[in-house]
């Protein structure tokens, strides 16, 4: 029996699906939720009970520790289902779970990229994924340890991965990413030491060399002045720019391949 913890912020289709995956005579649901916060408050005290009574000897808990959770990604609450899972990942590692989305928002798909959620998962489409009998072999997989993503779902967030890897700031820290703009408007290293309420300009230098550093300006060239210029040609497009030994630039294209850059 998989004791089932069901996060999803519409009442009307939790209360549905709770009542679908009890009739299949294999899922007790143990606990129902809107919010990411209270799901994760569950598994803490249900987890904490657990270990009370096992110091105690006492019998299994009335909070049983969920094997599986169905999340919907969108939710009322602060945290969306991808954050729930990886806070709740923290206390039980490898927690299987089942993504349940209608939502197509490339958010959503950045922070399951970011998750590093790697298995014990399934991450599927509410429309393509209707009834409590299809849900139940994703549930299934999971618990065994297995992964599985929708194509559909999986595409986009190949999307979202590439529109990441042709983002230059996504490579800088904060206040490198200041720097880069200033830079990019023309300042020089004075300026913006002052803008930036430096007194040293020899830490915008330094922040200019790790810059170089991250967009792989440091090995293309060895003068300051045509890395300085090439990080503006990179904040202005937007756009990772890789020069060859020949000056020549490339872009990633569409399938993450570098492809002469053509204006």
């Amino acid at each position: 029996m998989i004791n089932l913890l069901l996060v999803e912020d519409n009442s009307r289709l939790r209360a549905a699906l709770k009542t679908g995956l009890k009739d299949t005579g294999q899922v007790n649901v143990i606990h129902d939720c809107e919010s990411g916060e209270e799901a994760l408050e569950y598994c803490l005290a249900s987890l904490a009970e657990d270990t009370r009574k096992n110091q105690d000897n006492f019998g299994a808990g009335s909070s049983p520790i969920p094997t599986a959770a169905l999340m919907d990604v969108q939710l009322a609450g602060k945290m969306n289902g991808i954050q729930t899972a990886i806070t709740i990942r923290r206390e039980l590692p490898r927690f299987q779970v089942v993504f349940y989305s209608i939502q197509d928002d490339e958010a959503y798909y950045r922070d399951f990229q970011h998750s590093r959620i790697l298995s014990h998962y399934a991450y599927v489409r509410k429309s393509n994924y209707l009834l409590p009998q299809m849900i139940l072999p994703l549930l299934k997989d999971a618990i065994a340890g297995r992964s599985f993503i929708d194509p559909e779902i999986e595409v986009r967030v190949q999307e979202a991965r590439l529109k990441e890897e042709q983002d230059p700031m996504a490579l800088l820290e904060p206040n490198e990413q200041i720097v880069a703009r200033l830079l990019a408007q023309g300042l020089t290293n004075e300026q913006i030491a002052a803008r930036m309420g430096f007194r040293d300009k020899r830490t915008i230098s330094r922040t200019n060399g790790q810059i170089y550093i991250a967009w792989d300006l440091s090995e293309s060239t060895t003068d300051e002045k045509v890395a300085r210029t090439r990080a503006v040609l990179i904040v202005r497009s937007g756009r990772l720019i890789h020069w060859d030994d020949f000056g020549i630039s490339h872009v990633l294209d569409e399938c993450g391949d570098w492809v002469p850059w053509e204006l």
